[in-house]
C-alpha cells in the first residue's frame, strides 16, 4: 500500500512515518512542494536508513543518490513538459518511476517508462476542498488498454471504499487524506491495509 505525505507540516510526522513502515507500508511518496532543498534534505535525513529504499521523491530528485533512493515521481506537468524525461532517467538504470494521470485516456497513453501511475480523483478528496471526480472513473477504466503500468487509485480513498475500488479494476490504492486527517494515522492505516490484504488473499 502507498501513502503520500501531507504537503504541510504534521506534528510527529517522522515518528508516524516510522510506525507506518513498521506496520507494513510499502512505499512512502514524499510530496512537500513548498520545501526548500535544505528542508527536504533534513526531512529525509530523519527517516531511518532501513526505510529509504521505500521512499519515492516528488521533488529534488538530485538528492536521491545521497540517500540511496531509487524511486522518482513525476507530476503530469513534468511528464508532459520536461523534454529531459525519460532520457535523463534511463529505464535501463536501477530506477523506478511513477507519475500522475487524471483520465483513463491519459493513463492509456503512458509509455512503458512508468511502473505505476496514480489515477485521480476517484472519489471526493479528503485533503483538498471541492476536489472531486468529473466523471465516473469506474466506468472509464473499462476502456483501459495499458496493463504494463499499474493503475493506482487516488483521491478520497478510505476504509469505506477500498474494497469497491479494487473490485472495480484498480491494481492498488494510495492514501493521503484518510491517513493525515485522522486522529490516529497509524490505526487508520492498519485498518486500510487489512481491507486491501483481505482482497488480495
Amino acid at each position: 500500500m502507498i501513502v503520500i505525505t501531507n504537503p504541510f507540516f504534521i506534528e510527529n510526522e517522522i515518528q508516524i512515518i516510522h510506525s507506518l513502515f513498521e506496520e507494513g507500508l510499502s512505499l512512502l511518496h514524499i510530496r512537500k512542494p513548498d520545501f526548500s532543498k535544505s528542508e527536504m534534505t533534513d526531512f529525509i535525513q530523519q527517516i531511518k536508513t532501513e526505510f529509504r529504499d521505500q521512499i519515492v521523491l516528488h521533488h529534488y530528485h538530485f538528492l536521491a543518490e545521497n540517500f540511496g533512493i531509487n524511486r522518482f515521481h513525476f507530476s503530469e506537468n513534468e511528464r508532459k513538459n520536461n523534454s529531459a524525461f525519460p532520457a535523463r532517467f534511463s529505464k535501463s538504470c536501477r530506477y523506478n518511476y511513477s507519475t500522475s494521470t487524471h483520465s483513463v485516456e491519459d493513463f492509456n497513453s503512458l509509455k512503458n517508462d512508468f511502473d505505476y501511475a496514480f489515477l485521480s480523483p476517484v472519489f471526493k478528496s479528503i485533503s483538498k476542498e471541492n476536489y472531486m471526480p468529473k466523471t465516473d472513473l469506474f466506468e472509464e477504466i473499462k476502456s483501459r488498454t495499458n496493463y504494463k503500468t499499474k493503475m493506482i487509485a487516488l483521491g478520497g480513498i478510505d476504509v469505506q471504499n477500498i474494497q469497491k475500488t479494487l473490485e472495480n479494476g484498480f491494481d492498488n490504492v494510495a492514501l493521503l487524506g484518510s491517513i493525515w486527517n485522522n486522529e490516529n494515522p497509524v490505526k487508520q492505516f492498519k485498518l486500510c491495509l487489512q481491507i486491501a490484504q483481505s482482497y488480495f488473499l
